[in-house]
């Protein structure tokens, strides 16, 4: 595989003005020169195959959209270099969108009046897409998803899964090498969630697309992503597999009860009683995340018995988010 992406020492920087509070402030700033520089991104380096999927993770305010904007030339980096498809995006801007597509947050892409097919026309013209290749590419819509009803269907008359679905399709309508895929699934149902991962996956797949995939929904890196960069106040904390990863916190186990009581409140009974433990509370079971290398699962358990009336317990191993987050507040060693 050769590399489409390459990142090398990346940097970006922005001047912020310092703003004085209430009105007067306000005037003075008009006439300030006091700024100061934040780093969004510090010192990046990485470097992506042809038809990866990758998930690009951190916290807000961690620097993934910038690196993005970057990737996608609408940014120039204060240093370093960046190649996409062999080209400098910023310098090379119009060339670069011909061969990427990206799907941000709720934004559409998609002509709000017109039917979905009209906008694939458009789009076919914009990308001078070949009618042959137009026409294999829908075939292929047709094979993986039931397209049919929302082709002739305004996009203001969609769901809002609907339309998720429709902006991906149009992203990957003129073939793209890299596709940028921004929160794709926030706000879907379950259902409508696990059809959009399975669509994104089969199109990798069937034309071998590399895709970048920020998002804070683990079960999407869970189904999509093999690989993960991890990025936090600009800086990287991690790149590697998923596996690899959770490798780093192999002893550590969750511990899901169920107890008598409201639930938040027996939360936070718990969390009184093992301080230094992380606990929370979500689907009528309380989690406790144990590190057995300081703690035993059943001493925890053992503990807990005799304050508690536990109607039900499970053990499960580390999960993919709690992994990330764990991420965030130690690092990796």
């Amino acid at each position: 595989m050769s590399a489409i992406i390459e990142i090398k020492n990346v940097s970006k920087e922005f001047k912020v003005l310092n703003r004085r509070e209430g009105l007067k402030g306000s005037l003075k700033d008009l006439f300030s020169r006091d700024y100061k520089t934040v780093r969004a991104v510090d010192n990046i380096s990485m470097s992506i195959q042809q038809g990866e999927i990758v998930g690009y993770l951190g916290p807000n305010g961690a620097g993934k959209s910038t690196t993005i904007k970057m990737m996608t030339g609408v940014l120039e980096p204060t240093s370093g270099e960046i190649l996409v498809g062999g080209n400098i995006p910023y310098k090379n801007r119009t060339k670069n969108a011909q061969e990427i597509g990206v799907v941000f947050g709720q934004r559409s892409q998609l002509w709000w009046a017109l039917p979905l097919v009209e906008s694939f026309k458009i789009l076919k013209d914009i990308y001078q897409i070949p009618d042959e290749k137009y026409e294999s590419i829908l075939k292929l819509y047709h094979s993986l998803v039931d397209i049919e009803p929302l082709l002739h269907k305004p996009v203001r008359q969609m769901s809002l899964g609907q339309r998720t679905l429709s902006d991906i399709l149009a992203a990957f309508l003129h073939d793209p090498k890299i596709v940028f895929l921004d929160e794709p699934t926030i706000g879907l149902d379950v259902a409508m969630k696990s059809r959009i991962r399975t669509l994104i996956h089969a199109l990798n797949k069937e034309r071998n697309t590399t895709v970048i995939l920020t998002t804070h929904d683990m079960g999407d890196v869970d189904a999509l992503c093999r690989r993960i960069v991890i990025i936090d106040k600009g800086k990287m904390l991690y790149d590697n597999d998923i596996e690899h990863l959770k490798g780093f916190f192999g002893s550590y186990r969750t511990l899901k009860l169920r107890m008598d009581g409201e639930l938040k409140e027996q939360a936070k009974l718990v969390q009184k009683e093992l301080p230094g433990f992380s606990v929370s509370a979500d689907d009528e079971w309380i989690s406790v995340l144990v590190d057995e290398e300081k703690s035993k699962v059943l001493d925890v358990l053992s503990k807990l018995q005799h304050s508690f009336n536990i109607r039900d317990m499970q053990l499960e191993e580390i999960s993919t988010e709690e992994v990330i987050k764990k991420i965030y507040e130690e690092g990796v060693q």
